[in-house]
């Protein structure tokens, strides 16, 4: 879907074909839910040319639709009388990908795909990007057997939308971090809160194991009770 990837394996043994695996994996994701890809199945999906759906296209959908129920209709993949499940697929194949890992027998690894990031075995450390200055980080956080997701508008500009405001741009903040007990879990309620605006962080305070860190338009950061657990101590205080 246009965004680059980096897959890290801390393992000797790793070979090319392990590596192959993982990226074929990813163009089969990106090949049925690309909606810039006029063949792929969430395309002819939209365009009714097929009404029988794969069983992850099922599983997507079905997700997608739970997301909407428990984020009181703020995660929506409706966009102008087309479905758009990038919100969600990103993480859900980032996970899928770090399972397929597992599988191979590798502990410690690292996978990021447009900023979403997924980590297992060893502590890492991810920093988090001003952004203002991109080049700058303004928080380092270590992770273990946690995923990690940004959502925001200061790298692809305003592509998430406030469902119940079609069309309004939302300019109360400019990213959100959040830290869940895996990427797929981040990913999906950092879309979702990101489309509450300034009130996002508060949701997911209230999200019994996860954290986050929101810096508004005015670069003002607010984070969640415990987020600082997962801050490195020499890290820029902000």
């Amino acid at each position: 879907m246009g965004m680059p990837i980096t897959v890290d394996i801390l393992d000797p043994s790793v070979s090319q074909k392990n590596l192959d695996r993982i990226f074929a994996y990813f163009t089969y994701v990106d090949n049925k839910f690309s909606t810039y890809k006029k063949n792929s199945e969430i395309s002819r999906i939209n365009t009714s040319k097929i009404k029988n759906y794969s069983s992850d296209m099922v599983e997507v959908l079905k997700l997608c639709r739970q997301t909407k129920n428990e984020t009181n209709g703020y995660f929506n993949i409706l966009h102008n009388g087309k479905l758009d499940p990038s919100g969600l697929v990103k993480g859900w194949s980032i996970l899928k990908a770090a399972n397929l890992i597992k599988q191979m027998g590798f502990i410690d690894y690292y996978i990021e795909v447009g900023g979403d990031i997924q980590v297992g075995g060893k502590t890492w450390t991810v920093g988090i990007r001003n952004p203002f200055k991109i080049k700058e980080i303004v928080k380092i956080i270590n992770l273990k057997n946690k995923g990690v997701a940004t959502s925001g508008t200061y790298l692809r500009g305003q592509h998430i939308y406030n469902p119940f405001f079609p069309g309004r741009e939302i300019k109360d903040i400019v990213s959100l971090t959040v830290i869940g007990p895996n990427v797929y879990e981040a990913d999906r309620f950092a879309t979702a809160a990101f489309a509450m605006g300034g009130k996002g962080v508060n949701f997911i305070e209230n999200l019994p194991g996860f954290e986050g860190y929101q810096i508004d338009s005015k670069g003002i950061a607010t984070m969640t009770g415990n987020f600082e657990k997962y801050v490195q101590s020499n890290s820029q205080q902000n």
